[in-house]
């Protein structure tokens, strides 16, 4: 029975790649909201926009020289970690268990973190203003003037405004492991590149999700390194455990029907990510890099999110009997 329903998803899997690749439609121009609702929206596909903010004044005044003066010491909130994976599953070789550790959260002058992005103070850790649920208003109000406060046929087409706006700032060293979001997501490049591993959200099967203890990044009392630190009490969080860039497929045996879409975003470019896509974040560039993106929440009348759900609760409740997942599925599905 199991290696029936095994095969079926796979033979699913295998369906959706056959019919639609690993295509990204790129638009020369902004689209009407018309277009972009039939070409990217309803069939649930990534997309790369060109033009699309050529008019904010963020797209050429947000030098370093530019951020100073408006930020200066303003006092922002940054990512720290020492592998440069913040929410990410990680191993911790004290206790031998693998946990969904969260970064430790620092608390600078904007001008301290950009001495840190300029190399003229040395960290041994990775520092990345992350920051999410409308970062953007609420600790860089300073710069809301620089771009819109939507995009005007995504908003349109959708007929919403965003739930959030949100500010990224980082180097190299800062990535983001392998998730999904519940919003419909305009990402703007403003300065640097940004590569997305993608996954649709019919290969949730070769995920292999599951629970994780909660830890934190914590830094020592006597040499201030950061250390993975469980939470007390303890909490849990389900995630993602696999790495694109480098997977185990005897941990993890379904990852290898996956198949993924490599998008590059580059400097003035947006990716339209759509809902429930998985994706995996890596970033590079001279100076930092920096990028904004609009956060529209998904339509949950749609059979999309109740569809992922279905897969959770046949692949961990029947395949992996995996009841800790299914516990947390009453609470929210996707």
């Amino acid at each position: 029975m199991l290696e029936s329903i095994n095969d079926c998803f796979v033979r699913y899997i295998k369906e959706y790649q056959d019919i639609n690749g690993t295509y990204v439609h790129t638009y020369d121009k902004p689209p009407s909201a018309l277009e972009f609702l039939r070409t990217s929206v309803h069939p649930n596909r990534p997309a790369i926009i060109k033009g699309s903010f050529d008019h904010f004044p963020a797209r050429t005044q947000w030098t370093n020289e530019y951020l100073r003066d408006k930020m200066g010491d303003a006092t922002v909130t940054v990512a720290t970690t020492p592998n440069g994976y913040a929410d990410a599953v990680t191993y911790d070789p004290i206790t031998n268990k693998e946990y969904f550790v969260m970064p430790h959260e620092q608390h600078m002058a904007f001008n301290e973190f950009l001495d840190l992005i300029e190399k003229k103070t040395h960290s041994e850790n990775a520092n990345y203003i992350s920051l999410q649920n409308g970062s953007l208003n609420i600790e860089y109000q300073a710069l809301e003037k620089d771009v819109d406060a939507d995009i005007a046929w995504c908003s349109e087409a959708l007929g919403k405004q965003p739930d959030a706006l949100n500010f990224w700032f980082g180097d190299e060293r800062s990535a983001t492991s392998l998730h999904k979001d519940p919003y419909e997501n305009c990402y703007a490049v403003i300065r640097g590149q940004k590569t997305f591993i993608l996954y649709p959200p019919s290969e949730y099967y070769c995920m292999h999700e599951s629970v994780y203890p909660n830890a934190i990044f914590k830094p020592n009392e006597k040499n201030l390194k950061l250390e993975m630190t469980p939470l007390d009490p303890p909490s849990s969080t389900p995630w993602i455990p696999v790495n694109p860039l480098c997977p185990d497929f005897v941990r993890y045996p379904r990852f290898a029907n996956a198949s993924p879409i490599t998008v590059t975003v580059n400097e003035g470019d947006m990716l339209y990510l759509p809902a429930l896509w998985f994706h995996q974040v890596m970033q590079k560039g001279d100076q930092g890099v920096i990028a904004i993106n609009y956060w529209y929440d998904m339509d949950y009348s749609s059979n999309l999110y109740p569809t992922v759900g279905l897969y959770r609760r046949l692949i961990t409740g029947v395949i992996e009997n995996n009841m800790e997942l299914l516990k947390d599925d009453e609470d929210d599905s996707c």
